[in-house]
């Protein structure tokens, strides 16, 4: 993982920590359900978001850098793992 996507990704995920500690306090405080269950949307959300930019940096640099190798079991390696995790990024939160 490149330096950019390692820091915005802490970033990110720091932020995503203190929504989630919101979201107790909500809970805590007795605050009204819907409420509650939009900031835990926002929170998917943003977790999805970690998520692509981790997935393309992945891209960018693994799974590339295995396909221009000229190594064909690394390169189906690779294809056969961004496959899986294609299959079970699309299926978080049953989309």
């Amino acid at each position: 993982m490149d330096a950019e996507t390692r820091d915005q990704a802490r970033k990110r995920i720091r932020r995503i920590a203190g929504q989630v500690a919101a979201i107790e306090r909500m809970i805590d405080a007795d605050r009204y359900c819907v409420d509650v269950l939009l900031q835990v949307a926002a929170v998917r959300a943003a977790l999805d978001g970690v998520g692509k930019l981790l997935l393309q940096n992945h891209v960018e640099h693994c799974v590339a850098d295995a396909i221009t190798s000229g190594r064909p079991k690394e390169r189906q390696e690779k294809i056969a793992e961004l496959m899986e995790v294609f299959s079970r990024f699309t299926q978080i939160g049953g989309r």
